[in-house]
């Protein structure tokens, strides 16, 4: 996967991560920069909703990556990303359960379309969870309470 920038877990001082979640916390829904020539900047709200996920995890312990959403990923990438194997993956892709093309004999799937299968996968899970809960409360067997 063609990454655009990587912070791995520990690499920046928690003392600053403190310090800059602190900022981003007092700041509410805007947040302005100043240049090095004393111009300020607005950061928009979606950037900023975007740092904020970045310093949360980066506080929680977590590396990040910051990836274009049509970046491509090989198959041990992509099944990585969904916590399955390769091999299941392939499957997967030759069911027509998301788009993949072929680069010779390598296949490429988008990241946002494994992204959107991911997203598919966690509601059916929630759903058929939830489906579960309500029969096992019918039946008495569980208290919601």
């Amino acid at each position: 996967m063609s990454m655009a920038a990587e912070i791995r877990p520990g690499t920046v001082d928690e003392r600053e991560l403190t310090v800059i979640a602190t900022a981003l916390a007092r700041s509410g829904q805007s947040i302005r920069l100043v240049d090095t020539d004393g111009n300020p900047i607005d950061v928009p709200g979606e950037l900023l909703a975007m740092l904020r996920a970045v310093v949360e995890q980066l506080s929680a312990g977590n590396g990040v990556s910051v990836a274009s959403l049509h970046a491509e990923l090989t198959t041990v990438e992509a099944a990585e990303m969904l916590g399955v194997s390769r091999p299941h993956l392939v499957k997967l892709l030759e069911q027509g359960a998301m788009p993949h093309r072929m680069v010779g004999s390598h296949r490429r799937v988008r990241l946002v379309d494994v992204l959107a299968y991911r997203d598919r996968q966690d509601e059916q899970s929630r759903r058929a969870l939830d489906e579960l809960t309500a029969q096992a409360e019918e039946l008495g067997l569980y208290d919601a309470s």
